[in-house]
């Protein structure tokens, strides 16, 4: 029964984004319905992207994109510098959910659900690819939670998470529900955190250098649990509590018989309950007013299981003294009247400070910016 009820889950989760793919032309989009604070505006930074997913910039400014139902990977040039891409070119196809993407030393770094990959000098040939090398393939091939976030630390690691193959499960190999690392040529893999059931958004603050991570919670709980959770992870090692706890204080019902929720690492902020909280990004710029500054953003891709949808929006979390606050809304508008006409997935801070937020459903990325 359980492994049925799995399955149902996975499908129901993969068929909502098959069907992501929706506004084709950037002119339907109703931008108008996007609610930021004063002085902050939203426009489109590139349109016909297919389901946008992860980001990277490279120091050049050629912003690669990945993708999850697509199978593609995208290279993205802004030429004149305007703020809005000028071309998108498709540099990788037919690839098993391409999800994560970084750069290191002219090099792209593409996230498969057990392979890593990298493209060497790709700047001098986006429209000619290299064969990529093959990195790493010491991960499991379940499609299962089985896509990646992937990025470089301030340390030079390249840090990739592995997702439980399952809603809830336990399972002996320690791979799975974790955080893992190696070193840019591939060696030292190792793992960084346990217990973490499937996060695909982290960023380093950049002050203290230490890891923030969102989760996303298991399901069929109910509607209203368990959270999401923002995690914080100052040192290798620590257990985030899945599959025994969730949150703060829920044990789980199967799994969690005999744990205390004490014996494991809580989450900073408990987040909304289902609200897919992906991307997680510090802001480092100097576009928007200072109380925004080494504050991190999340993108929440919006609840596909809950009664009454929610999500679907960007939040700011306040860090002060290495304690995060409660969360607030920043902008939010691609839920209306229950149903969404976009998804946020990633969030990626420019040179001149804006902010560009990746959308699978309506295959665009956006640019917030501010005027004083």
């Amino acid at each position: 029964m359980c492994d049925r009820r799995l399955g149902l889950s996975l499908l129901v989760l993969l068929t909502g984004l098959v069907s992501c793919g929706g506004v084709s032309r950037p002119q339907d989009l109703p931008l108008h319905q996007i609610r930021l604070p004063a002085g902050f505006e939203i426009g489109i930074y590139a349109s016909h992207v297919p389901n946008a997913r992860s980001m990277v910039l490279s120091p050049n400014g050629t912003l690669f994109v990945g993708t999850l139902t697509a199978g593609n990977v995208y290279a993205l040039v802004d030429r004149n510098q305007d703020g809005k891409a000028d071309e998108v070119i498709t540099i990788a196809r037919g690839l098993n959910m391409p999800n994560g993407v970084a750069f290191h030393n002219g090099a792209l770094y593409v996230a498969e659900v057990d392979r890593i990959l990298r493209y060497d000098k790709i700047e001098t040939h986006l429209k000619d690819p290299p064969a990529p090398v093959v990195l790493s393939k010491h991960f499991p091939r379940d499609r299962h939670h089985g896509w990646k976030f992937i990025r470089f630390a301030p340390d030079g690691w390249l840090y990739i998470p592995v997702g439980a193959p399952c809603n809830v499960c336990e399972r002996e190999d320690a791979r799975y529900a974790s955080i893992m690392r190696m070193k840019a040529d591939g060696t030292r893999l190792e793992i960084f955190a346990r217990g973490v059931r499937n996060t695909v958004g982290f960023d380093w603050h950049p002050k203290t250098r230490e890891l923030w991570f969102t989760d996303n919670g298991r399901d069929w709980m109910g509607d209203d649990l368990p959270p999401d959770e923002l995690n914080h992870a100052p040192r290798p090692g620590l257990h985030f509590g899945f599959p025994y706890c969730h949150g703060r204080t829920l044990p789980d019902p199967e799994f969690g018989k005999g744990r205390k929720c004490e014996e494991f690492t809580p989450p900073a902020v408990e987040l909304g309950p289902h609200v897919a909280a992906l991307g997680a990004r510090f802001y480092t710029g100097t576009m928007f007013p200072d109380e925004f500054r080494n504050h991190l953003f999340i993108a929440e891709h919006g609840s596909w299981n809950r009664s009454v949808p929610i999500g679907y929006r960007v939040t700011l979390v306040k860090i002060e003294n290495q304690r995060a606050l409660p969360y607030e809304v920043f902008a939010e508008g691609w839920l209306q009247g229950g149903h969404a006409w976009g998804r946020p997935v990633d969030l990626l801070v420019m040179p001149d400070g804006a902010i560009l937020v990746s959308d699978d459903k309506a295959d665009v990325i956006y640019r917030i910016s501010y005027r004083k």
